[in-house]
């Protein structure tokens, strides 16, 4: 019998609890019964976003999330700086140009982090940026954004600080309120731990400031009828009821094992995952690498894009490849959400008798030795 297993970097697996509470009979959600469960949601959300702000929730997936930061405060002709530095970073910058805005770029190196001073050069020269748009984590390369260091530079200007924590969220540490960051975006399927199809948004006091003086053109993605609804505890158009039910279950999982934890937790899994990686004889991608998913050089000699297809067809296990340039050339998977040190062992023994079938040399089981070593001294 075959069992699948998902180490992509989202969807990612879904705790049984989160799933049964999913499952609970439909309420309307304009009943009196449906409001002190997105009120406990609406709460928990800002524990786990480092806000005091308010923090919206969307039927949306997490490009969702961020088009509604984006032309909900900002208008057409804007000045935009988007920070681009692999695949998902380059959406933000294409989604503001659609929506009329002035876009200018920092192409970073994929695999590399934006050096903050690029970003205080380009807002002293130019004061009338709006918006500077970055990633948490690039899931594309698995490369961490040092954001507190990028919020520091930003914090003293006009310009609101967006940043992409779709994948990010929950795996690498994000202090919003004390990092100085005005807008989150994140979608539901990966740190949070639930199916795909809830958007958020942490909307700091500047932010919404801006989002009052927005022209842009909007509708349902307009944060000012969120806003104004979430005073009321409810939601400007239906929202997604099942799955706000398993997302009060993944924050009583999530907020009672406490943000530092959570955080350490996936720290630990993804440097086990690295040291493995090593151990195989693989190079790891990023120079700075998130705990988000982990990024591995392809071995020479192994055919790239016969590794995640045999972890699929052999093993039942899901990961990622490369994009654009890179497809072939490394390949990604995560521990993300709900995982233990088990799952890093699982993922790497398979990863092991891959990379063997497809001719890379390498002692067998010394990944899986590298890891637990790792987890045993730590």
């Amino acid at each position: 019998m075959k069992r699948n297993y998902i180490f992509a970097p989202g969807p990612v697996a879904v705790p049984p609890q989160v799933l049964a509470a999913s499952a609970k009979p439909m309420i309307h959600h304009r009943a009196p019964d449906f409001d002190p469960i997105f009120k406990k949601c609406s709460e928990g959300l800002k524990e786990i976003f480092q806000t005091a702000n308010p923090v919206v929730s969307l039927a949306s997936s997490g490009t969702g999330a961020m088009e509604a930061a984006i032309v909900s405060s900002a208008s057409p002709g804007d000045l935009i700086l988007s920070v681009e530095s692999g695949k998902f970073s380059q959406r933000w910058g294409l989604l503001a140009e659609a929506f009329g805005m002035k876009v200018e770029r920092i192409s970073v190196e994929w695999g590399h982090d934006v050096e903050p001073q690029q970003v205080a050069d380009f807002l002293k020269a130019h004061p009338e940026t709006k918006q500077v748009i970055l990633e948490l984590c690039e899931t594309s390369t698995g490369t961490l954004t040092d954001v507190k260091a990028v919020g520091e530079v930003v914090r003293g200007t006009d310009a609101l600080l967006l940043v992409d924590a779709v994948s990010g969220l929950c795996a690498d540490e994000l202090r919003s309120d004390a990092w100085g960051v005005d807008m989150v975006g994140t979608g539901s399927q990966k740190g949070i731990m639930l199916p795909p199809g809830l958007g958020f948004v942490s909307i700091s006091p500047k932010a919404q400031d801006a989002i009052k003086a927005s022209k842009s053109a909007k509708f349902y993605f307009n944060l000012a009828k969120y806003l104004k609804q979430l005073e009321a505890n409810t939601t400007p158009f239906t929202p997604a009821v099942s799955l706000l039910f398993g997302l009060e279950a993944s924050l009583d999982l999530l907020l009672g094992e406490g943000m530092e934890n959570v955080w350490a937790r996936h720290a630990r899994l993804a440097e086990g995952a690295r040291q493995a990686m090593k151990a195989l004889g693989c190079e790891i991608f990023s120079a700075n690498p998130a705990n988000t998913c982990t990024a591995v050089k392809v071995p020479e000699g192994v055919e790239g894009g016969k590794i995640v297809k045999t972890l699929r067809e052999k093993f039942g296990m899901t990961i990622a490849g490369g994009q654009d340039h890179l497809k072939g050339k490394i390949f990604r998977f995560a521990t993300l959400g709900w995982y233990n040190q088990f799952d890093v062992i699982t993922i790497v023994d398979a990863i092991e008798q891959t990379l063997a079938l497809l001719g890379h040399k390498a002692e067998r089981g010394a990944g899986v030795k590298a890891a637990m070593e790792y987890f045993d001294k730590n």
